[in-house]
């Protein structure tokens, strides 16, 4: 899952002015792709989470409800810590700023070991918080340098470029997760509904403590990498001018942002209660009857089908209509989750598989409908839908619906969801007021989840 890519300084002032950043060459090469590796590491991190949370629900005898309030605590971070991020950019600066981000999910890596060895539900929350907090600073210091290192006329491609390298990670991080966290312990490799004795699930807690040692020193070694490396120096732009023109306008008379915000709200929702209930729905003995490792590997099919999508997406949109891709691509989700809420075996998994393909282009799509138009308040625009990835924390609710109604009919949500994505392509997404751009302003790039 990518991050958003916030213009700015501090992800909240004018864009950074392209004729102030010193790159070219071989500097701006080793540059682009050392910020690359940071869009990678993250969509890693994030996707871990869909293989160890049918792991700690085995470990702690977790309900559905307490499964996925371990992922609602992950993105109640993103709220959280988004502000609190740009005031540390401001503070220190962006290269030390992400030296910082990287050493908060270094520190919250090392602390799943702590968790993992007492083992505690609570401390584990606690520290995947951590985690996504760092995630959070590296988003908002890292995509306004994707933006603006190199030449302006390549912005879009190289958007393009670490988005997907950010689904390669997403796609490459339920390989890792279900072979050193599902594929050593007893839960990931036992038959679905097997009752763990207490031993086994001490036993258990403790095989993910090899996995995130290593990804606390893999964070450890970028952060000492970015921070001895010459990185461009980003000036910044003056939004004085901006900002008193803004005052002569307002938001909430722009439709496509209005119903844009909850637009993303919701399709988080979707999005992250498909990841994180994948392998509990294809282990079921009447879908797929896997063990959760076997479960595991089928879910980077999934986020293969995000990766696809972006690529095929990107192609497409050139010649058809942001609005139409949006609208056929709800419209085919919302069939494929009717299939994966009604029938059993194969069928219905490859259905929750194949929703991963018509999900890739919907945020970065339903982000670029609500800004467009906005002209000076592309800004306040942004900031508000990048504040709606929060979203993901209700994934809590399909949790509680699993609980009470089942699984499988809990995946009727994901369902309404893609409505709700449909109406917003059809009627919502439409330009009530278009303003122009500044002639100072660089634009804002795009966000995917």
């Amino acid at each position: 899952m990518a991050g958003p890519v916030v213009s700015g300084d501090g992800g909240s002032g004018a864009s950074p002015s392209p004729a102030k950043v010193a790159a070219g060459g071989a500097g701006y090469t080793r540059a682009l792709t050392l910020l690359a590796s940071l869009f990678f590491m993250w969509g890693f991190i994030t996707v871990i989470n869909n293989t160890l949370l049918p792991h700690l629900r085995s470990v702690f005898d977790l309900n559905y409800t307490q499964t996925t309030l371990i992922e609602s605590v992950w993105f109640i971070a993103y709220f959280v810590a988004s502000i609190p991020s740009a005031k540390l950019i401001e503070r220190i600066g962006y290269q030390k700023s992400l030296v910082v981000g990287l050493l908060i999910m270094a520190a919250g890596s090392l602390g799943m070991v702590l968790a993992a060895s007492l083992p505690s539900y609570g401390v584990t929350l606690l520290m995947l918080f951590i985690i996504a907090s760092g995630i959070t600073v590296l988003q908002v210091a890292a995509n306004p340098y994707v933006a603006v290192i190199g030449p302006p006329e390549t912005a879009s491609s190289r958007l393009n470029l670490v988005q997907a390298l950010n689904s390669a990670g997403t796609m490459l991080a339920p390989l890792f997760g279900a072979y050193l966290i599902l594929g050593r312990s007893k839960g990931g490799t036992s038959e679905a509904g097997t009752v763990l004795t207490q031993a086994e699930r001490l036993a258990d807690a403790q095989s993910v403590i090899l996995p995130y040692i290593l990804v606390a020193v893999v964070l450890v070694v970028l952060a000492i990498i970015i921070a001895r490396f010459p990185l461009p120096a980003m000036g910044s732009s003056t939004s004085r001018a901006s900002k008193e023109d803004r005052k002569n306008h307002s938001l909430w008379k722009h439709r496509n942002l209005v119903f844009g915000v909850p637009a993303i709200f919701i399709y988080l929702i979707a999005e992250i209660g498909v990841a994180n209930l994948f392998v509990n729905f294809v282990s079921m003995p009447d879908i797929a009857n896997l063990t959760h490792e076997q479960a595991g590997r089928y879910l980077t099919f999934l986020w293969g089908g995000m990766m696809v999508g972006r690529f095929a997406g990107s192609a497409i949109m050139q010649k058809v209509r942001a609005e139409t891709v949006l609208a056929f691509c709800s419209i085919a989700a919302f069939v494929v989750m009717l299939i994966t809420v009604f029938t059993t075996g194969e069928v219905a998994m490859w259905a929750l598989i194949s929703v991963g393909l018509f999900h890739s282009i919907m945020f970065p799509t339903i982000f670029t409908l609500g800004i467009r138009g906005l002209g000076p308040l592309t800004e306040e625009g942004s900031g508000l839908l990048i504040m709606a990835i929060a979203g993901g924390a209700l994934v809590v609710v399909q949790g509680w619906l699993a609980d009470v109604f089942g699984l499988q009919t809990s995946f009727l949500l994901t369902a309404a969801c893609e409505l709700y994505i449909l109406f917003y392509a059809v009627w919502g997404s439409r330009v009530t007021e278009k303003l122009a751009m500044p002639a100072e302003q660089t634009g804002t790039g795009e966000a995917t989840a």
